[in-house]
Protein backbone atom coordinates (compact mmCIF):
# COMPACT_ATOMS: atom_id res chain seq x y z
CA UNK A 1 0.00 0.00 0.00
CA UNK A 2 2.57 2.63 1.10
CA UNK A 3 4.21 2.45 -2.72
CA UNK A 4 0.85 3.40 -3.88
CA UNK A 5 0.39 6.39 -1.59
CA UNK A 6 3.77 7.32 -2.13
CA UNK A 7 3.44 7.74 -5.90
CA UNK A 8 -0.33 9.11 -5.19
CA UNK A 9 -2.14 6.80 -7.24
CA UNK A 10 -4.43 3.75 -7.12
CA UNK A 11 -3.95 0.29 -7.33
CA UNK A 12 -3.40 -3.41 -7.30
CA UNK A 13 -0.35 -6.11 -7.00
CA UNK A 14 -0.47 -9.71 -6.88
CA UNK A 15 2.01 -12.36 -6.80
CA UNK A 16 2.02 -16.07 -7.53
CA UNK A 17 5.05 -18.08 -5.84
CA UNK A 18 5.25 -21.28 -7.58
CA UNK A 19 7.17 -22.95 -5.69
CA UNK A 20 4.86 -23.20 -3.31
CA UNK A 21 1.25 -22.30 -4.57
CA UNK A 22 1.18 -19.06 -2.50
CA UNK A 23 -0.69 -16.09 -3.49
CA UNK A 24 0.12 -12.49 -2.11
CA UNK A 25 -2.48 -9.88 -3.47
CA UNK A 26 -2.36 -6.25 -1.71
CA UNK A 27 -6.23 -4.30 -2.99
CA UNK A 28 -8.40 -7.69 -3.79
CA UNK A 29 -10.68 -5.62 -5.29
CA UNK A 30 -9.44 -4.26 -7.95
CA UNK A 31 -7.27 -7.17 -8.35
CA UNK A 32 -10.40 -8.81 -9.69
CA UNK A 33 -11.99 -6.00 -11.67
CA UNK A 34 -11.50 -6.34 -15.82
CA UNK A 35 -9.71 -3.26 -17.23
CA UNK A 36 -8.44 -2.70 -21.05
CA UNK A 37 -5.33 -4.57 -21.10
CA UNK A 38 -3.68 -2.08 -23.61
CA UNK A 39 -0.39 -2.89 -24.97
CA UNK A 40 -0.27 -5.83 -22.57
CA UNK A 41 -2.00 -7.53 -25.30
CA UNK A 42 0.72 -7.59 -27.01
CA UNK A 43 1.47 -10.55 -25.74
CA UNK A 44 -1.79 -12.26 -27.18
CA UNK A 45 -1.41 -10.24 -30.25
CA UNK A 46 2.28 -11.97 -30.89
CA UNK A 47 1.37 -15.06 -30.32
CA UNK A 48 -1.46 -15.44 -32.40
CA UNK A 49 0.37 -13.67 -35.74
CA UNK A 50 3.69 -15.93 -34.89
CA UNK A 51 1.05 -19.25 -34.56
CA UNK A 52 -0.68 -18.15 -37.33
CA UNK A 53 2.63 -17.72 -39.79
CA UNK A 54 1.11 -14.04 -40.21
CA UNK A 55 4.44 -13.09 -38.63
CA UNK A 56 6.80 -15.99 -39.68
CA UNK A 57 9.02 -15.22 -36.94
CA UNK A 58 10.05 -12.30 -34.67
CA UNK A 59 12.45 -10.59 -36.84
CA UNK A 60 9.73 -10.13 -39.62
CA UNK A 61 9.60 -6.22 -40.65
CA UNK A 62 6.04 -4.22 -40.16
CA UNK A 63 6.17 -1.96 -42.40
CA UNK A 64 5.51 1.70 -40.91
CA UNK A 65 2.46 3.65 -42.16
CA UNK A 66 4.40 6.90 -42.86
CA UNK A 67 2.29 8.73 -40.37
CA UNK A 68 4.73 10.68 -37.96
CA UNK A 69 3.92 10.67 -34.46
CA UNK A 70 5.30 11.40 -31.11
CA UNK A 71 6.98 8.94 -30.18
CA UNK A 72 10.21 8.47 -32.63
CA UNK A 73 10.40 4.71 -32.07
CA UNK A 74 7.82 4.15 -33.71
CA UNK A 75 8.31 6.14 -37.26
CA UNK A 76 10.68 3.33 -39.42
CA UNK A 77 9.67 -0.50 -39.97
CA UNK A 78 10.15 -2.49 -37.27
CA UNK A 79 10.49 -6.14 -36.63
CA UNK A 80 8.20 -8.12 -34.47
CA UNK A 81 10.26 -8.04 -31.75
CA UNK A 82 11.39 -4.53 -32.21
CA UNK A 83 7.87 -3.37 -32.36
CA UNK A 84 7.23 -5.85 -28.98
CA UNK A 85 10.23 -3.89 -27.28
CA UNK A 86 9.39 -0.02 -28.50
CA UNK A 87 5.46 -1.32 -27.61
CA UNK A 88 4.31 0.62 -30.93
CA UNK A 89 0.79 0.52 -31.50
CA UNK A 90 0.16 1.62 -34.91
CA UNK A 91 2.53 -1.54 -36.10
CA UNK A 92 0.52 -4.24 -33.83
CA UNK A 93 -2.64 -2.44 -35.19
CA UNK A 94 -1.01 -3.18 -38.13
CA UNK A 95 -0.46 -7.20 -37.38
CA UNK A 96 -4.18 -7.24 -35.65
CA UNK A 97 -5.68 -6.21 -39.21
CA UNK A 98 -3.68 -8.76 -40.69
CA UNK A 99 -5.20 -11.33 -38.46
CA UNK A 100 -8.79 -10.25 -38.92
CA UNK A 101 -11.44 -10.72 -36.58
CA UNK A 102 -12.55 -14.07 -36.76
CA UNK A 103 -9.08 -15.85 -36.59
CA UNK A 104 -8.99 -13.15 -33.64
CA UNK A 105 -11.88 -14.47 -31.98
CA UNK A 106 -11.09 -17.73 -32.41
CA UNK A 107 -7.91 -17.76 -30.04
CA UNK A 108 -9.19 -15.14 -28.01
CA UNK A 109 -11.80 -17.69 -26.89
CA UNK A 110 -9.83 -20.58 -27.01
CA UNK A 111 -7.17 -19.04 -24.42
CA UNK A 112 -10.98 -17.70 -22.31
CA UNK A 113 -9.17 -13.84 -22.29
CA UNK A 114 -11.32 -12.26 -20.02
CA UNK A 115 -14.45 -10.97 -20.99
CA UNK A 116 -13.46 -12.10 -24.73
CA UNK A 117 -15.07 -9.04 -26.30
CA UNK A 118 -13.45 -8.22 -29.48
CA UNK A 119 -16.56 -5.88 -31.00
CA UNK A 120 -15.93 -2.74 -32.98
CA UNK A 121 -12.94 -1.86 -35.01
CA UNK A 122 -9.75 -4.83 -35.39
CA UNK A 123 -7.04 -2.59 -34.27
CA UNK A 124 -8.44 -0.73 -31.08
CA UNK A 125 -10.69 -3.48 -29.17
CA UNK A 126 -7.90 -3.66 -26.56
CA UNK A 127 -7.54 0.13 -26.03
CA UNK A 128 -10.84 1.56 -26.06
CA UNK A 129 -12.50 -0.85 -23.33
CA UNK A 130 -13.97 -3.26 -25.24
CA UNK A 131 -11.79 -6.08 -24.39
CA UNK A 132 -11.30 -6.59 -20.81
CA UNK A 133 -9.33 -8.62 -18.20
CA UNK A 134 -8.42 -8.54 -14.48
CA UNK A 135 -4.79 -8.27 -13.25
CA UNK A 136 -5.92 -12.13 -11.47
CA UNK A 137 -6.98 -13.21 -15.10
CA UNK A 138 -3.40 -11.94 -16.18
CA UNK A 139 -1.30 -13.53 -13.32
CA UNK A 140 -2.76 -17.02 -14.55
CA UNK A 141 -1.49 -16.45 -18.26
CA UNK A 142 1.78 -15.52 -17.53
CA UNK A 143 1.83 -18.85 -15.67
CA UNK A 144 0.67 -20.27 -18.29
CA UNK A 145 2.53 -18.49 -20.94
CA UNK A 146 5.97 -19.54 -18.87
CA UNK A 147 5.20 -23.28 -18.87
CA UNK A 148 4.55 -23.73 -22.34
CA UNK A 149 0.81 -24.48 -21.32
CA UNK A 150 -1.16 -22.21 -23.70
CA UNK A 151 -2.45 -23.28 -27.00
CA UNK A 152 0.21 -22.27 -28.89
CA UNK A 153 3.59 -24.10 -30.31
CA UNK A 154 6.44 -24.33 -27.51
CA UNK A 155 8.55 -22.29 -30.09
CA UNK A 156 5.80 -19.63 -30.42
CA UNK A 157 5.94 -19.61 -26.25
CA UNK A 158 9.22 -19.27 -26.53
CA UNK A 159 9.86 -16.44 -29.16
CA UNK A 160 7.63 -14.47 -27.01
CA UNK A 161 9.11 -15.44 -23.27
CA UNK A 162 12.45 -14.03 -25.15
CA UNK A 163 11.09 -10.66 -26.18
CA UNK A 164 9.66 -10.09 -22.45
CA UNK A 165 12.86 -10.46 -21.11
CA UNK A 166 13.76 -7.03 -19.77
CA UNK A 167 17.08 -7.54 -17.56
CA UNK A 168 19.09 -10.89 -17.30
CA UNK A 169 21.70 -11.19 -14.98
CA UNK A 170 23.63 -13.43 -12.27
CA UNK A 171 21.30 -12.40 -9.74
CA UNK A 172 17.95 -12.85 -11.27
CA UNK A 173 16.02 -12.65 -15.14
CA UNK A 174 13.08 -10.00 -14.79
CA UNK A 175 10.51 -10.24 -17.58
CA UNK A 176 7.26 -8.55 -18.40
CA UNK A 177 5.17 -6.31 -20.65
CA UNK A 178 3.66 -2.69 -19.74
CA UNK A 179 0.85 -1.09 -20.65
CA UNK A 180 -0.95 2.15 -20.62
CA UNK A 181 -4.41 3.23 -21.22
CA UNK A 182 -7.60 5.33 -20.15
CA UNK A 183 -10.74 3.49 -18.96
CA UNK A 184 -14.53 5.08 -19.40
CA UNK A 185 -13.90 7.41 -16.56
CA UNK A 186 -10.47 8.62 -18.28
CA UNK A 187 -8.54 7.22 -15.32
CA UNK A 188 -4.89 6.23 -16.40
CA UNK A 189 -4.14 2.46 -16.23
CA UNK A 190 -0.66 0.99 -15.89
CA UNK A 191 0.03 -2.26 -16.62
CA UNK A 192 3.33 -4.32 -15.90
CA UNK A 193 2.37 -8.21 -16.21
CA UNK A 194 5.61 -10.62 -16.18
CA UNK A 195 7.75 -12.77 -13.89
CA UNK A 196 11.05 -13.16 -11.80
CA UNK A 197 13.44 -15.86 -11.50
CA UNK A 198 15.93 -15.91 -8.88
CA UNK A 199 18.19 -19.47 -7.94
CA UNK A 200 15.91 -20.92 -10.48
CA UNK A 201 12.28 -20.58 -8.85
CA UNK A 202 10.06 -18.22 -10.84
CA UNK A 203 7.45 -15.69 -9.42
CA UNK A 204 4.54 -14.42 -11.27
CA UNK A 205 3.42 -11.17 -10.96
CA UNK A 206 1.02 -8.27 -12.16
CA UNK A 207 0.73 -4.51 -11.38
CA UNK A 208 -2.29 -2.06 -11.71
CA UNK A 209 -1.81 1.26 -11.02
CA UNK A 210 -5.12 3.31 -11.61
CA UNK A 211 -4.78 6.95 -11.35
CA UNK A 212 -6.76 10.17 -12.25
CA UNK A 213 -6.18 11.75 -15.38
CA UNK A 214 -3.79 14.65 -14.33
CA UNK A 215 -0.25 14.63 -15.89
CA UNK A 216 1.82 10.94 -14.79
CA UNK A 217 4.64 9.74 -15.40
CA UNK A 218 3.32 6.16 -15.99
CA UNK A 219 6.61 4.40 -17.36
CA UNK A 220 8.14 4.99 -14.42
CA UNK A 221 5.96 5.48 -12.14
CA UNK A 222 4.54 1.49 -12.36
CA UNK A 223 7.93 0.39 -13.14
CA UNK A 224 9.21 2.10 -9.31
CA UNK A 225 5.91 1.00 -8.00
CA UNK A 226 6.76 -2.76 -9.71
CA UNK A 227 10.46 -2.42 -8.34
CA UNK A 228 10.09 -1.13 -4.63
CA UNK A 229 7.64 -3.70 -4.19
CA UNK A 230 10.06 -6.80 -5.39
CA UNK A 231 12.67 -5.07 -3.79
CA UNK A 232 10.77 -5.21 -0.60
CA UNK A 233 9.76 -8.69 -0.86
CA UNK A 234 13.62 -9.52 -1.16
CA UNK A 235 14.11 -9.85 -4.86
CA UNK A 236 16.92 -8.30 -6.64
CA UNK A 237 19.78 -9.60 -4.48
CA UNK A 238 20.36 -13.76 -5.35
CA UNK A 239 18.49 -14.97 -2.04
CA UNK A 240 14.79 -15.59 -3.15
Amino acid sequence: KKYFEAKNVDGCFTMLDNSTGEVTVYNMNLDTTRFLPASTFKIVNSLIALQTGIATDENVKIKWDGVTRSNKGWNKNLSLSEAFKVSSVPHFQEMARRIGRDTMQNWIDSLSYGNKNINGPIDSFWLNNTLKISPDEQLGLMKKLYFDQLPFRKTVQQAVRTMMLQEDNTLYQLSYKTGWGFDEKNNNIGWITGWIEENRHVYFFVTLVKAPAEEIDMPSVRLNITKDILKDLGFFEGKR
